[in-house]
């Protein structure tokens, strides 16, 4: 899970961590988090972290949204502004650069090297890939960087998978409510929104023989 281990997927075009679609969870949870209801004519700032060329980004954006994604892979980024036709400008500088449209700002380069100040401004965010693209033994590293970064308030949507490690290499990696309530409770409110089988829509788990598979979504909240 090194820097090199994601650019080689993506200069190999092994991305079957993409999604050619927004996320169906996405949208049928979204709206639980009514963003903005406290506060009528608020800004939202959405952080997508390890964003990819997601189109989920493009849907935050459709709902009015500000979104502020990270991402290692250039290629990703690249293609991410190009294949949905978005002029963009780009700001380079050692150790990120920023590649800016109307209403999606893309941070490339490596989240660790990330500041809180970059993001004083955001007070939503989604996780779908990030998570799970961790192993264990990196994730708990992950959680405490985001923890850092985000600012208190701020109110986010989790997706997880979790399924027994052993039956398949990740990622995506297991990640189980039993961990996310040990691991993250102390910095963030937790609520579970849904647990669903979700074996048979993932053909790559049943070709491995994973006998069963879950997919979790969290409302989460940063506590102050």
């Amino acid at each position: 899970m090194e820097p090199g281990f994601w650019h080689d997927k993506w200069d190999a075009k092994h991305l079957g961590f993409h999604l050619g679609e927004v996320n169906a969870l996405l949208i049928k949870y979204w709206p639980e988090l009514a963003l903005g209801s406290d506060s009528p004519g608020c800004d939202i700032n959405v952080f997508v972290p390890l964003c990819g060329k997601s189109l989920d980004m493009c849907y935050l954006a459709e709902q009015g949204h500000n979104v502020l994604g990270c991402e290692l892979s250039q290629k990703a980024v690249e293609q991410f502004f190009s294949e949905n036709n978005l002029p963009h400008q780009i700001e380079s500088s050692d150790p990120i650069n920023k590649f800016t449209t109307e209403q999606v700002t893309i941070l490339q380069g490596d989240l660790f090297t990330l500041a809180p100040e970059q993001f004083t401004e955001i007070n939503a965010f989604y996780d779908r890939a990030a998570l799970i693209a961790w192993p264990e033994s990196m994730r708990l590293a992950y959680v405490d960087k985001i923890s850092a970064l985000i600012p208190p308030k701020s109110v986010g949507l989790l997706i997880t998978l979790d399924y027994p490690q052993e039956a398949l290499k990740g990622p995506p990696f297991a990640v189980s409510n039993d961990w996310v309530m040990a691991n993250m409770s102390d910095t963030f409110e937790i609520e579970l929104l849904s647990c669903d089988d979700a074996l048979v829509d993932n053909q790559r788990f049943v070709n491995k023989g994973v006998p069963w598979l879950t997919e979790s979504v969290y409302k989460l909240v940063r506590k102050g």
